[in-house]
C-alpha cells in the first residue's frame, strides 16, 4: 500500500512540473513592423523572402532580428524595440 501511494506522488509531482514548465504559445508584438514601406499590425513569426535593400522601422515593444537568408535562419542583426534598420543584406525578419 505504502508503496502504491509513492508511486501515485512521484506521477503526480511529475506532471505538476511538466504542466509548470511547459512554455505558452507564442503572441504577437503589439504595434507595428514596417518592411519596406509595407505595415504589419500586431507581427508574429518569420517574414520571408524580402527584396533587399531592406527597411525595417520597429515599431513594436519587442526586438526584430534581420537575417541575411530568405527563411530567417543564420545569423542576425537585430533591431530594438523603436528602432530602425536599412541595409542590402536583409532578406527576412522575425519578432
Amino acid at each position: 500500500m505504502r508503496r502504491h501511494i509513492l508511486k501515485t506522488l512521484g506521477a503526480l509531482a511529475a506532471a505538476l512540473t511538466i504542466s509548470f514548465t511547459a512554455p505558452g504559445p507564442a503572441s504577437a508584438a503589439s504595434g507595428q513592423l514596417v518592411l519596406n514601406g509595407r505595415a504589419f499590425t500586431n507581427p508574429s513569426g518569420c517574414y520571408r523572402n524580402l527584396n533587399a535593400p531592406l527597411s525595417v522601422q520597429n515599431r513594436t515593444r519587442t526586438v526584430a532580428f534581420v537575417h541575411s537568408s530568405p527563411d530567417c535562419t543564420g545569423p542576425a542583426q537585430s533591431v530594438p524595440a523603436g528602432g530602425t534598420f536599412a541595409a542590402s543584406s536583409g532578406h527576412s525578419v522575425r519578432i
